[in-house]
């Protein structure tokens, strides 16, 4: 019997033995997020730099706004235990806004 056979049985009769990947993707999932150093500061945009990031974001071509908005969504992906800066939000909610508003 293969192994993917005497897994798929295994699997019908209740007993999940987990192998190689499968085991490793398990552990990972699993896994907390890494807190932040209480004396980190916060990686957050003031709100002069948001208005200054919508100045610019404004004077973009949609194609261009477009273009950030996937590298900014591409950025702020839940990947494991990497959670996005909140920066990063706030930059990806700005291009979003600039979007719906030009729908």
């Amino acid at each position: 019997m293969g192994q993917s056979a005497g897994r798929f049985l295994n699997c019908a009769l209740g007993r999940l033995s987990l192998m190689g990947e499968d085991k490793a993707n398990m552990l990972a999932s699993l896994a907390m997020a890494r807190r932040r150093d209480r004396d980190e500061p916060p990686d957050v945009l003031s709100a002069e730099e948001i208005k200054q990031l919508r100045h610019r974001i404004a004077h973009l071509s949609p194609d261009g706004v477009r273009q950030l908005y996937d590298r900014a969504f591409e950025d702020c992906r839940l990947v494991y235990t990497r959670i996005p800066s909140p920066r990063k939000m706030q930059t990806l909610v700005q291009l979003w806004k600039q979007l719906w508003k030009w729908r």
